[in-house]
């Protein structure tokens, strides 16, 4: 009883503490909506002037409706589905605001979507906030929630997917960095079907450029098909992008695709890509910002990220500070046009090829999207 007593005057943590942790001192007038006390986290949801909803995790934003953020997480699903003929199964590694899982309810083809989250609470009582966002995703018959640790879902299932992704995770963040690392790929590339595609995220904000080699190094080091797409500033410049890879060289038909969204029961995934400023096939290739053979140059320092060394961990904990734009014009001076993986109609590669870099900012202000 004196125990109850005592831990009924301790007064709650203040929302904003949840929603900014170490930044509070940024915090600028937003209301919040929802702060709960999970079993591993502390979360928040908040909205800003403007209508802006932003997921907070212990002290950090995970995910928002801001246009940068919804991009990159409706690209992670969208690209994952596409860059596949006819995906049936999915993972996604972490739930967050909903949205990239949600990308994939859009997917016709889609016949289940498994969802492995750590903290019960963040799918229970986040997910509703961001409903329009992630189309209601929780509510789709097709949809399972995991809760439990990636790794050991992963480790212990018999299941394969035809596409493997993940919801962003910063790498500074603790334990994340063990989402990063060579023998967690390895599991990945192990629970693909035939043909699968695997996704995951790279910041090129709060990192420096050794923390961005070691994540793409590792990637690549497991994936040597892997490919680079860039979530890009609308004035030009890196903002963060998505690795993708199939065990196997990647080969992208661009009218198949063209013929695939002009379908009717893909109108829903044709709008969802409008809305994020990526329009159609050539908005969506337009992304492609390097592949493996490709930065083996720029990456010949990297320190790979093992379950032994978990060397991210280090480097991401010293760059959470860190903005530098030169990261990604660095990347992209290594960019060439894919000859070999662009395949089909002349035409289509031709036009393709006149594309100008992403996030290359053309006259008059507008960049490539």
């Amino acid at each position: 009883m004196l125990a109850f007593v005592a831990s009924a005057s301790i007064a709650p943590l203040p929302p904003e503490l949840i929603g900014y942790g170490r930044q509070i001192a940024t915090f600028r007038g937003a209301r919040f909506l929802y702060e709960g006390e999970g079993l591993n986290a502390s979360i928040a949801v908040s909205e800003s002037e403007g209508g802006i909803r932003n997921f907070h995790v212990s002290g950090k934003v995970e995910a928002s409706t801001e246009v940068h953020d919804m991009r990159l997480q409706r690209l992670l699903g969208h690209v994952s589905a596409l860059m596949h003929p006819g995906p049936r199964t999915v993972l996604i590694v972490g739930f967050g605001a909903g949205v990239t899982a949600g990308s994939f309810v859009l997917h016709p083809s889609v016949e289940r979507i498994v969802i492995c989250e750590i903290e019960p609470l963040i799918p229970r009582m986040v997910g509703a906030f961001f409903g329009k966002e992630n189309n209601e995703v929780l509510s789709d018959p097709r949809v399972e929630v995991v809760y439990d640790d990636a790794r050991h879902y992963i480790l212990t299932t018999d299941e394969k997917f035809d596409v493997i992704t993940s919801d962003p995770i910063h790498p500074w963040v603790k334990g994340a960095a063990a989402l990063y690392t060579r023998e967690y790929f390895e599991q990945v590339r192990a629970h693909l079907n035939p043909g699968g595609v695997v996704t995951q995220w790279v910041p090129l904000y709060q990192s420096s450029e050794d923390v961005v080699k070691s994540e793409i190094a590792t990637f690549f080091d497991v994936f040597p098909n892997g490919t680079i797409w860039s979530n890009q500033y609308a004035s030009g410049g890196g903002y963060d992008v998505v690795m993708l890879a199939r065990p196997e060289p990647l080969r992208i038909d661009p009218a198949a695709l063209q013929d695939r969204l002009e379908r009717p029961d893909h109108a829903r995934v044709v709008a969802a890509l409008d809305e994020v400023e990526i329009p159609g096939v050539p908005g969506l290739l337009a992304t492609y910002a390097g592949q493996a053979t490709d930065l083996r140059p720029w990456l010949a320092n990297a320190q790979i990220n093992t379950d032994r060394n978990l060397r991210l961990e280090y480097l991401a904990g010293m760059a959470n500070n860190v903005y530098d734009a030169r990261i990604y014009e660095n990347m992209l001076a290594h960019r060439r046009f894919p000859e070999e993986m662009f395949i089909g109609p002349a035409e289509w590669k031709d036009a393709l090829r006149r594309l100008p870099p992403p996030g290359v900012a053309q006259p008059g202000g507008e960049s490539a999207q």
